[in-house]
């Protein structure tokens, strides 16, 4: 399925090469919440001096979030560029990667956790790849615009995304993009296997009476779950033996897990008045349908290992007594629908003010109902209606722009959250800001339903709401970027393994009856010296606690040294150096596949291990090339680096990408 998408850009990308270039006036001013992006309505049929038509301008290919934020297309090559250019396509500073691309990531700044009030299925480490509604872009191009990413893996394998992008009028656009990876990875039972499909539409009126925009996702994350490695002590030894990986015992050799999901989206909107004056008045609609599974399937329960001293070997479950003596096959199934009905009222002066319902329907359920001798019962599903009434306002003049939503619950279940967002734009180098949110949230389902073939994998409880409160203030100027943020929790879920065996591990959900203070600050500095750089990021994180709940490592940093420069009279940019990453030893959550989610534990602190990189990239025309040696000093720097307890960081390796952009 991966290369058909990727032939059909091709094949799209060379009829419309065919077509005739239209270049169409660009309008760079804001948008509004309600306004479509547009093309002014005349078209230009300019021809150069030699007969071709005109390049459009960069600023003419448009990508615009849900919120109709806009931004536009950037060909450039510059250190941000080299910070995105991964798996996630974003800059992962604060997230620690697996041993494998495709793997799950260990959050090291707790500030990059997101807030809903509404309940979600759960599985959160098998999520940073899944793409969620707010993730997904809008486009409106002057001519159709294809990008192609690519990037090799640690083996056998390939990473490639293909997008395209085509406006049949300029009123309508759509878009099609496939992220597909395969990487066997370098330990036993490792493979990743993911796919990302991603179609979307946006269309206005000409007077801009009606809008919308519309996607379609269908995802697929499949990993092989190992289970982490048995002896860690074979991992940091120097036995040259275990330099093959392959050769470090691991837990599972045969266990599976996949998170697999469609979605259908569509927000639209209609303006009552015919004209578009400085009073307007719309009717809003979204639409969000979901349905995806968690799986969880294990052919071998027994894992047996070799003793360490050669003689033997043992044989245990690593997740306790099961139901069954071979084949787990473990399904949680979830689908949900939303929608948010409101009217907006806009005023060019004073600003938009909306009032909207909500109405939240979910089914979180398993196909079979567990009875115990004592009567106790795991029930098969538990499904709800939430609804909310709320309103929000939106302000943008001048030098301001903010919005502040409210929304608080109708219905049985209590929720509420207030989210307020302001920034003041001091000059074109300067601003400030602030995001103020207070926060009701509903436990996530598989908090409080589970069901496994495993017998302490089953749980059905009834947990509080999590409380949580988030202030951060924000500055960007043109001596240093700074944030700070401080947050109070209380009733916060997370897991423990409650095994006394060191060779089991059987979760159990809790909930901390106490509060959690949290704050952080995170500077960021760029220090130029001619075609010279040294780009800076530091984190510092401190948390307030009785029990160790929520832990982060105190330090985090990434600093880059690195050189940039034309070449070969400008037909070449260059720009390489050096990345050093770092982070404090703290108890990092060890990961659990068959909750697909990290849990606590005290026993071992992970971190303290530096991570450098070396890259050389280029750009020839619309071309961005990269090449980096991950982890370069991790042969002579000791074996004693992990993403979590149980789970060794990455080797020393070479990888090759590149990102093409075609402008039809």
């Amino acid at each position: 399925m991966k290369y058909f998408f990727v032939i059909l850009a091709l094949f799209l990308s060379q009829v419309n090469s065919a077509q005739r270039k239209k270049i169409l006036n660009s309008q760079s001013q804001g948008i509004s919440t309600n306004a479509a992006p547009q093309f002014n309505d005349t078209v230009k049929d300019t021809k150069s001096t030699s007969g071709k038509f005109k390049r459009a301008a960069i600023d003419q290919y448009r990508i615009i979030s849900m919120e109709n934020d806009t931004t536009y297309l950037d060909t450039t090559l510059n250190i941000r560029k080299e910070y995105i250019f991964n798996y996630l396509i974003k800059d992962n500073f604060g997230l620690l990667p697996f041993a494998n691309e495709g793997q799950t990531y260990q959050t090291l700044d707790f500030g990059l956790n997101e807030f809903s009030s509404f309940p979600e299925i759960g599985f959160q480490g098998k999520h940073f790849n899944f793409m969620q509604a707010n993730s997904i872009n809008y486009y409106s191009v002057a001519t159709p615009l294809t990008e192609l990413y690519f990037k090799t893996v640690m083996e056998q394998g390939q990473n490639l995304d293909a997008f395209i992008t085509v406006n049949t009028s300029k009123n309508f656009n759509f878009s099609l993009a496939y992220k597909g990876l395969n990487s066997l990875g370098k330990f036993v039972n490792q493979l990743s296997s993911t796919g990302n499909f991603r179609f979307t539409a946006n269309y206005h009126t000409t007077d801009l009476r009606y809008q919308f925009k519309t996607h379609f996702t269908a995802q697929d994350i499949s990993n092989g779950e190992n289970g982490g490695i048995v002896y860690l002590s074979d991992f940091e030894s120097d036995d040259s033996k275990f330099k093959e990986r392959a050769r470090l015992a691991v837990y599972n050799e045969d266990a599976k897990s996949l998170l697999d999901g469609n979605r259908y989206f569509y927000d639209h909107h209609f303006r009552i008045n015919k004209k578009q004056g400085a009073n307007n008045i719309f009717i809003d609609h979204q639409f969000n349908f979901e349905n995806k599974f968690f799986e969880f399937t294990q052919k071998t329960i027994a894992s047996t290992i070799l003793n360490p001293d050669g003689l033997g070997s043992t044989v245990f479950n690593r997740y306790g007594d099961s139901y069954v003596t071979a084949y787990i096959q473990d399904k949680t199934r979830y689908n949900r629908m939303y929608n948010k009905i409101g009217a907006t009222y806009e005023n060019t002066l004073l600003g938009n003010f909306q009032f909207f319902v909500e109405d939240f329907n979910y089914n979180y359920y398993y196909k079979t109902l567990i009875v115990y001798a004592d009567g106790a019962v795991i029930p098969s599903s538990i499904n709800d209606r939430i609804n909310t009434i709320g309103g929000s306002y939106t302000y943008q003049k001048g030098r301001w722009n903010g919005i502040a939503t409210f929304s608080n619950s109708i219905s049985d279940q209590p929720m509420r959250n207030l989210d307020v967002k302001a920034n003041f734009q001091i000059d074109e180098e300067n601003s400030v800001g602030f995001k103020l949110q207070n926060n009701t949230k509903i436990p996530d389902h598989v908090y409080n339903l589970f069901q496994s073939s495993y017998k302490g994998y089953n749980w059905f409880n009834n947990f509080n709401n999590e409380k949580v409160n988030n202030l951060e203030a924000i500055a960007t100027t043109k001596w240093l970027n700074a944030s700070a943020q401080i947050s109070t929790m209380e009733d916060k879920l997370y897991f423990e393994n409650t095994s006394i065996n060191p060779l089991e591990v059987v979760l159990s959900p809790k909930q901390f009856s106490g509060t959690i203070k949290y704050f952080s600050l995170k500077l960021s500095r760029e220090f130029t010296f001619g075609k010279f750089a040294l780009d800076n990021t530091f984190l510092y994180q401190q948390v307030e606690q009785n029990e160790g709940v929520l832990n982060v490592p105190k330090f985090t940093t990434r600093n880059t040294f690195y050189f940039s420069d034309h070449l070969f009279k400008r037909a070449l940019f260059l720009q390489t150096g050096i990345t050093f990453n770092y982070f404090t030893k703290f108890y990092a959550g060890d990961y659990n596949p068959i909750v697909g989610d990290f849990y606590n534990q005290n026993q071992k602190q992970i971190g303290d291990f530096p991570m450098f990189d070396f890259f050389i990239n280029a750009k020839i025309r619309q071309t961005r090339i990269y090449l980096k040696a991950e982890h370069f000093n991790s042969a002579f720097t000791g074996n004693d680096f992990y993403s979590a307890p149980s789970y060794p960081y990455r080797d020393f390796i070479v990888r090759f990408g590149l990102v093409w952009n075609f402008f039809q």
